[in-house]
């Protein structure tokens, strides 16, 4: 993975048909002074596979995020963490998409997106 995504160490990464799951394992890095998963690292990660799932299913027009939603659920360590996201609602300029982020099989984060529709 590129950019930002790619430097925090974003892998895994699979799309198609309005859906996408990506992995990061969590490093020590990860962390805030608490000791549990930065809330930032959650933000990118559903961020991202929301992106990626949106792209799947749109052509020729950039998504670009208009209003995020999260609700952190439970705190994270260090380990390996997965993102899901799946597109739900599709329009002519918007798109609505929903993704989650899980660890260990405990649900950490849900999070709900519009993305806003530009022209190349």
């Amino acid at each position: 993975m590129d950019g930002f995504a790619g430097w925090i160490g974003i892998a895994g990464t699979t799309s198609g048909q309005g859906r996408a799951r990506l992995e990061l394992e969590a490093e020590e890095r990860h962390l805030n002074p608490a000791g549990t998963l930065h809330g930032g690292v959650l933000a990118t990660l559903v961020d991202t596979a929301m992106g990626q799932a949106v792209r799947s299913v749109v052509d020729g027009q950039t998504p670009a995020t208009s209003q995020l939603t999260i609700a952190y659920l439970k705190p994270g360590s260090e380990g390996r963490l997965v993102a899901s996201a799946e597109v739900r609602q599709q329009g002519e300029q918007v798109l609505v998409c929903e993704a989650s982020v899980e660890q260990d099989g405990e649900l950490l984060v849900t999070a709900l997106a519009t993305f806003a529709l530009v022209q190349r």
